[in-house]
């Protein structure tokens, strides 16, 4: 096992990738904002099988906070971090300060419309997917990897860097790696920690309630009609939904009537402090 090389600033960053370029290897990226868990070694072994090289950043990026959201207390556990990373093979971290990636004078954002205005996240997080666009571009840039990895538990922001790395042409192929689920179902993610034990128990009834219904849409019964349930299901385990919905997999535009190939279901949903968000392929 080799402990990743740590490059804590972008200078570090660029001065390593071009050593590994100049000898003709490939370059995989694998963004992240750290409080790693399984879901995100499973991204850094995908990367692993694209590339020769394994860069994962840890960066909690302000800019696709919320003044009301949580960036203070989310978690930071960068030895630990970097321990997972080392016995996942990855070559490298980059785990830059606020700083090097805003630093003083940083007026420029990306803008976004298509999937980034799909009306699920950015609903309920206005700011979200511009903070979020503006560091992968940035963290692309920085790096020039080959291939790219993100998770498709963040599906409508697998969909929105896509479409922004297609439209600014960046020479970089986005790979989405598929959700993780704990033995019950639930998502793993980095906020799942913030679940009381009584909450935890109850969390497996969003994969469960979706799936139910996706094959309720796909043995032929109306979209909505198959939704009710999933929502009275949730809603009466004390959840609070944002959304849950059926999109079209590709662009995220609205869908109504029957089962058609290229579906997704996306859903977000509060338990106490904690939101929730997962998908499914219908």
């Amino acid at each position: 096992m080799t402990t990743p090389v740590l490059l804590p600033t972008i200078a570090a960053l660029r001065a390593q990738t071009r050593l590994w370029r100049d000898a003709g290897e490939s370059i995989a990226l694998v963004p992240t904002m750290g409080a790693l868990h399984a879901g995100h070694m499973s991204l850094v072994q995908l990367a692993k099988q694209r590339a020769q090289r394994v860069v994962a950043t840890i960066f909690v990026n302000p800019t696709q906070f919320a003044p009301n959201e949580d960036f203070n207390k989310y978690p930071r556990t960068l030895e630990a971090d970097v321990a997972r990373l080392a016995e996942a093979g990855a070559d490298a971290a980059f785990h830059p300060g606020a700083g090097d990636m805003y630093p003083d004078g940083f007026c420029t954002l990306v803008s976004l419309r298509g999937p980034a205005t799909a009306g699920l996240e950015d609903r309920f997080r206005p700011t979200h997917f511009q903070g979020v666009a503006t560091v992968v571009a940035k963290l692309l840039l920085q790096a020039m990897p080959d291939v790219a990895i993100f998770g498709e538990k963040d599906f409508q922001q697998l969909a929105v860097i896509r479409q922004m790395s297609t439209d600014l042409n960046m020479p970089v192929q986005i790979l989405g790696a598929p959700t993780v689920r704990e033995a019950d179902g639930l998502a793993m993610s980095s906020r799942n920690v913030y679940l009381s034990d009584e909450e935890r128990a109850v969390a497996p009834i969003l994969i469960c309630s979706m799936t139910k219904a996706a094959q309720r849409i796909h043995d032929g019964e109306a979209m909505e009609a198959a939704l009710a349930p999933a929502r009275n299901k949730i809603t009466g385990a004390g959840f609070e939904i944002d959304y849950l919905e059926v999109r079209d997999a590709t662009t995220l535009a609205t869908v109504q009537g029957r089962y058609r190939p290229g579906l997704r279901m996306l859903i977000a949903a509060r338990l106490g402090r904690t939101r929730l968000i997962d998908n499914i392929e219908v």
